[in-house]
């Protein structure tokens, strides 16, 4: 009679429960109740003495949460928020200083400068221009925080399934990379056709969805095949308990703990987040890091399925080898 396997004390189970759950929990509200800004990117253009008395005021309302950068003029302002080199500005050339925001760029920035604006003026609040808002159908910019779950758990699930329901690598890859385009496709419809979250190309925004659900797919396949079910569960942890929370789609890299938010950027859902804005909103411009990202993710996922595949093929032979010297 086969004995019963071993179980665990109901108080192991109990603490190990605890344990996740203190860690999901640690995970997913840390970033938030620590969101503030941390040397956010920001342009001024006005008559020295008056930067100098701005700049003294930032520090004293938010200290370190602005990084400056003097330009010439208004013009000059306007584009560095577009092309993504900072998410807003405050010009004084005029009598009546200006706050330009881009809520496309980060909602929750564009909201901090704008509430910030009634402090630049003695006589009454700055003016506040949005140079590049968000949709008039999702105003808050609620699609693509809400966006960034789906993504992670669209590779997550794909990988999980596909390493359950078929049984040859080849076909494994195949299905991620076939899945993430038909996922893709799917989600950029749903995001800027139904719930207008989107602007620009669809295929544009299409491709970077794609691209995140078959990076994130392709490394968990490729860790599977490699290390088995414990290499599946690890990637998916990581892009679950850290892709997620430190993605910044929600407010922006800047806004998250130090140091977290540039690591949540070389994730695929933080470049993901970062690359769908700059297309979407910003003509691709700042797009180039987070796809290379993205990129990499793609080709380490491929490389390590390779690996598994030829750690498979070394084990399909040494048994070949150990059943011809039984059967010798």
């Amino acid at each position: 009679m086969a004995t019963e396997r071993r179980r665990p004390p109901l108080i192991a189970v109990v603490t190990l429960l605890t344990a996740v759950l203190t860690v999901f929990l640690i995970a997913f509200a840390w970033p938030s109740a620590r969101s503030e800004p941390r040397d956010v990117p920001l342009a001024v253009s006005g008559p020295a003495p008056a930067v100098t008395q701005v700049k003294t005021a930032l520090d004293q309302a938010i200290p370190g949460g602005f990084a400056l950068t003097d330009v010439p003029d208004r013009q000059a302002a306007v584009q560095r928020i577009k092309d993504r080199d900072a998410y807003g500005a405050i010009v004084l050339d005029t009598g009546q200083p200006e706050v330009l925001t881009a809520s496309a760029g980060g909602p929750a920035v564009a909201q901090i400068l704008t509430q910030l604006a009634g402090r630049m003026h003695p006589d009454g609040a700055a003016k506040v221009t949005d140079i590049v808002p968000l949709p008039k159908d999702d105003p808050r910019g609620a699609g693509l925080a809400a966006g960034a779950l789906p993504l992670v758990l669209g590779g997550i699930i794909a990988a999980g399934a596909l390493t359950q329901l078929v049984r040859s690598g080849a076909k494994r890859m195949i299905g991620a990379l076939a899945f993430a385009i038909t996922g893709g496709l799917a989600l950029a419809a749903v995001l800027q056709y139904w719930l207008g979250s989107f602007e620009g190309s669809y295929l544009g925004n299409a491709g970077v969805i794609a691209m995140s659900i078959g990076a994130i797919s392709m490394t968990l396949l490729g860790l599977e095949w490699l290390i088995g079910t414990a290499g599946l569960a690890f990637g998916g942890a990581v892009m679950m308990l850290l892709g997620n929370p430190l993605s910044g789609m929600t407010s922006a890299p800047e806004m998250l703990p130090s140091g977290w938010g540039t690591f949540g950027q070389f994730l695929p859902p933080g470049a993901a987040g970062t690359a769908l804005r700059s297309v979407s909103f910003f003509d691709g411009n700042g797009a180039g890091r987070p796809l290379l990202v993205l990129a990499c993710w793609l080709v380490a996922g491929v490389l390590l399925c390779g690996l598994g595949a030829l750690r498979g093929r070394g084990r399909a032979v040494h048994a070949r080898h150990e059943a011809s010297a039984l059967a010798a």
